[in-house]
């Protein structure tokens, strides 16, 4: 397990996220990787995924869930419902919990926060209740803390996140369409008055047309918006 002095983020095209912290855990947000246009040619993940977080069930977050988690010896944590539905595609080590909850996950405390998105899950068998939408606010020993929205559009309640986890790096949708825009994700840099923005959910398919830089030009100049593209990693 490696360590290092920072905590890393990298961009694996859509809302896909690897976060490394200083000690060294790996977490994987929304993995959708084999279908995934926009997934970095030729990117490895670690050996090790300590733990696979997804914030809903649609297909383009949780498509490689149940494979990552049981290659990389992951335990995958969830809304309750959609932690059953994973482990009923036979992921051993999971962990349910719901709007509000907070697990320790090693030297991360990981919250569930709301979002606003339709969630269910989509197989052979038909759609199915895995619960509902939500972020994850993540609390890094010795690190930042960070939210992954999810999917979502914005919402007067990011003021509470503001006020309750106060976070430094916000990773938000902005392709538009399925969630917020730039103008809509603007409103939410104010709401929530993180340092730092990692867009995601942008440039994926042709309806996310959405771009860091519409979306730099809306927001105050003290908060920096990366133009990052797949694969790249922003470190804090």
């Amino acid at each position: 397990m490696s360590h290092s002095h920072s905590t890393r983020i990298t961009w694996l095209g859509h809302a896909t996220v690897l976060v490394q912290t200083p000690k060294g855990t790996n977490l994987l947000i929304d993995p959708f990787i084999a279908h995934n246009p926009k997934y970095p040619e030729g990117f490895e993940l670690p050996a090790k995924i300590d733990y696979v977080l997804l914030t809903h069930g649609h297909g383009d977050h949780i498509s490689d869930a149940a494979p990552v988690a049981k290659k990389h010896g992951a335990h995958v944590v969830a809304i309750y419902e959609l932690a059953a539905y994973i482990a009923g595609q036979g992921v051993t080590e999971h962990t349910g919990m719901n709007m509000g909850g907070t697990v320790q996950l090693d030297d991360v405390a990981a919250t569930l926060v709301d979002a606003k998105h339709s969630a269910g899950a989509q197989d052979e068998k038909g759609v199915h209740y895995v619960g509902i939408a939500g972020g994850f606010v993540l609390g890094v020993d010795g690190g930042p803390v960070l939210y992954h929205a999810g999917d979502t559009c914005v919402f007067g309640d990011m003021q509470l996140i503001r006020e309750f986890y106060s976070p430094e790096i916000a990773m938000l949708p902005i392709g538009g369409h399925y969630t917020m825009g730039p103008k809509e994700a603007a409103l939410a840099c104010r709401l929530l008055a993180p340092k730092v923005v990692l867009p995601l959910h942008w440039g994926t398919f042709p309806p996310l047309t959405g771009t860091p830089e519409q979306l730099g030009a809306l927001v105050d100049p003290q908060v920096k918006v990366l133009n990052w593209k797949p694969g790249e990693a922003y470190e804090a």
